[in-house]
């Protein structure tokens, strides 16, 4: 999930020209609205007509920001889908990948980076039930984490001709950040708030990708039985 100074969207519009940033304006608007009604209402129960309507656009505007009803209400998930391809393909000369995820995720902690959980405010918390309480958007966010697997798993390929063992590393990778961000949305959705989640949220990052980065060895060695 991303957020801005509107709440939730894509970027502040810093160094945009005029018209685009009004253009983003109206597409924070179109997804504000959309997510309030969703949330009073029931994603079901809404209609693109009665959002326009609500937020006093025509039909055609939404449909000229958005394909159809789901990315009004998950283009803040999907906008992320590259972040840990690119922060794989960008890492520094001699870092690794799990390392360069371990540093990308530690510095999204430090700046509450909405798009893993560590964002509090209204908006993004009813955005995050809307997700879980919704079936086709909850599979389509899924969706989306599958293809962020796939892209961190191109880069992978590319630079090391093992297209396999790519795919085997790409899958740990996210499944780590996956898992890390979901509990951040657990605690989010107890009430916790995201500075209180912050500390627990770095430590548990530097023990998940530890793990991957010094292999599973030992780890759940079953104790021998008591004689």
């Amino acid at each position: 999930m991303v957020e801005t100074n509107e709440q939730t969207g894509g970027g502040n519009g810093t160094g945009m020209g005029l018209r685009e940033r009004k253009k983003l304006q109206t597409q924070l608007r179109l997804m504000g609205v959309a997510i309030e009604l969703f949330t009073e209402r029931g994603y079901d129960k809404v209609s693109v007509a009665e959002i326009a309507e609500a937020a006093e656009v025509s039909k055609m505007t939404v449909f000229n920001h958005f394909g159809n009803k789901e990315d009004l209400a998950l283009r803040p998930v999907e906008e992320h889908i590259h972040d840990a391809a690119r922060t794989v393909r960008d890492r520094a000369p001699g870092e690794s990948a799990v390392q360069a995820m371990r540093r990308h995720y530690l510095r999204s902690v430090d700046e509450r980076d909405p798009s893993i959980g560590m964002s509090d405010t209204p908006l993004v918390l009813q955005l995050l039930r809307l997700i879980m309480e919704t079936p086709v958007l909850l599979t389509r966010a899924h969706a989306a984490l599958v293809r962020s697997s796939d892209l961190v798993a191109e880069v992978l390929a590319e630079e090391t001709g093992d297209q396999v063992m790519a795919r085997v590393a790409a899958a740990q990778l996210m499944a780590v950040r996956a898992t890390l961000i979901s509990e951040n949305y657990r605690r989010l959705l107890l009430g916790d708030p995201a500075d209180a989640i912050a500390p627990d949220a770095v430590r548990l990052a530097i023990e998940a990708f530890d793990l991957v980065e010094h292999g599973l060895g030992d780890y759940a060695t079953k104790a021998e039985a008591p004689a």
